[in-house]
């Protein structure tokens, strides 16, 4: 194979593996945006709505605490298709849901098939992706992503909106059985390193879950993506409240416009600048945008914050997940995407149930959006103490 062969990103591959994630995506943006809808019409307060939204990615927390080992040790094929498979399963159980308990015990579960086949799906990506075009690599792969972000949201509010819950559930169980027979099209035992392990150290302990190196990374990624949350879960009960819903339907479009524009851009700037300048232009950018809805809510505003988001997580998230693969040893590259998004997860997944505290009936949603911004500000210092 020359270089130039070796170098490419658009192969039979990576289009296989970025559908996997496309998909995979899908069915979380689709359903955690009209998710706590559905929980608010069974008579739910925020701050449970909030729980049922979030508990799907507490779920996938924990699937992530036990997937990074066990893709090592069992191997990406059985663990990539195993949990993909719950993931697809677990959309059939939202059918039998009447009551608010229930669908969070269904939430969890699909949680648990999302968290691992997304570790999985990474993991993978990380392998077939050319290394000396990386981060601008990564950048193409995660648009799957951004694809998700903006039509996900789109497609749910619009299923609910005109055939309810159910379209949503039927839209969720299409899309992850196209993600499993993406997967499983992948030569994945081509790219797993799971024989390297036995060469290497074995680990026990903390060294099972943790990758301490990707620690300071995931931290400061982790307080973002709170700031992230709450648009996602709260944008359409915030928009009802200050009349905005129409230019609110376009916020996830908007965001995702911006991020097909931005993101190879950004991760050519990151290949060549350096991780900094990216990561604390999205942090400023995010916190801004989060400010601007939560004080002078309008039109004008509400297309600005997402543009922000897109710049702020939307960017962030690609390009620290590529600091954290390109800086990790290939033996423990799947330890480290584990910790990256078990501390994602947390802040996801328990962001909704925090932030709707700040919920009440005399000051609306604004204050939730205030103090995302000030959390987002948060990361700034320990970005540039982590990208020293």
């Amino acid at each position: 194979m020359t270089v130039d062969e070796s170098e490419k990103i658009f192969t039979k591959s990576f289009f296989l593996i970025f559908g996997a994630l496309l998909f995979t995506a899908l069915v979380m943006y689709a359903l955690m945006s009209t998710v706590t809808e559905y929980a608010t019409a069974m008579g739910s307060t925020a701050t449970i709505a909030g729980l049922v939204s979030g508990i799907y990615v507490f779920g996938g927390l924990c699937s992530r605490i036990y997937s990074g080992d066990a893709l090592q040790r069992i191997g990406w094929r059985k663990i990539a298709l195993v949990f993909m498979s719950i993931h697809f399963l677990a959309c059939l159980l939202y059918f039998i849901v009447d009551n608010v308990t229930l669908l969070i015990i269904v939430r969890f579960v699909h949680g648990i098939g999302f968290g691992a086949s997304a570790n999985a799906i990474v993991t993978v990506a990380s392998a077939i992706l050319p290394k000396k075009r990386f981060s601008e690599a990564f950048g193409y792969f995660m648009l799957g992503t951004t694809i998700a972000v903006g039509l996900g949201p789109f497609i749910g509010g619009f299923l609910y909106d005109t055939v309810g819950s159910h379209g949503c559930f039927i839209a969720a169980g299409v899309f992850s059985a196209l993600a499993l027979i993406f997967m499983s099209l992948i030569d994945i035992d081509k790219y797993d390193t799971k024989d390297k392990l036995s060469e290497e150290k074995q680990y026990s302990g903390i060294e099972k879950v943790i990758e301490f190196g990707a620690v300071p990374v995931s931290f400061f990624t982790a307080l973002t993506s709170l700031g992230y949350v709450s648009i996602l879960s709260f944008y359409r009960l915030y928009a009802a409240e200050v009349n905005l819903t129409a230019v609110f339907s376009w916020f996830f479009i908007i965001y995702s416009i911006c991020l097909v524009l931005t993101r190879p851009l950004a991760g050519k700037i990151q290949d060549n600048g350096g991780d900094k300048i990216v990561c604390v232009v999205g942090i400023i950018a995010q916190s801004i945008g989060l400010m601007l809805i939560a004080l002078i809510p309008s039109n004008i505003t509400v297309i600005i914050c997402a543009i922000c988001a897109a710049l702020g997580f939307g960017t962030l998230n690609s390009a620290c997940t590529a600091i954290i693969t390109r800086n990790t040893p290939e033996h423990r590259r799947s330890y480290a995407l584990s910790t990256f998004f078990i501390f994602c997860d947390a802040t996801i997944g328990f962001g909704p149930a925090l932030l709707g505290c700040f919920v009440s009936a005399s000051t609306g949603y604004a204050p939730l959006y205030f103090i995302s911004s000030i959390i987002t500000l948060l990361a700034l210092p320990i970005c540039l103490y982590s990208l020293k």
